[in-house]
């Protein structure tokens, strides 16, 4: 459970309940304690409910790493490319 502290108001928490209860099979009760379970985010208690992982989204540390990345895919997938069009040839190795 998140150690942030959420600030919600009971007309709030009401709404995120109803749509809780409308986009899933939960109860009342449970949908509250779902939303307490995730910080009152009914998004998240959604997504949860139909198996959809979280995205993780990744950090890049520098503006360097990101050039360097950006270069390795475009170089992989030129040889890529390439290879496919142009299968090596191992005749010559046979004598």
């Amino acid at each position: 459970m998140s150690s942030d502290i959420s600030m919600i108001n009971n007309e709030t928490l009401t709404e995120r309940v109803q749509i809780v209860m409308r986009q899933t099979t939960y109860t009342e009760d449970i949908a509250l304690e779902k939303l307490k379970e995730s910080n009152f985010d009914h998004l998240r208690v959604i997504k949860a409910y139909m198996g959809l992982p979280e995205k993780k989204t990744e950090q890049v540390k520098s503006i360097n790493q990101e050039i360097y990345k950006q270069i390795r895919h475009r170089l992989d997938n030129t040889m890529a490319d390439f290879n496919a069009k142009n299968p090596p040839n191992f005749d010559h190795l046979d004598n």
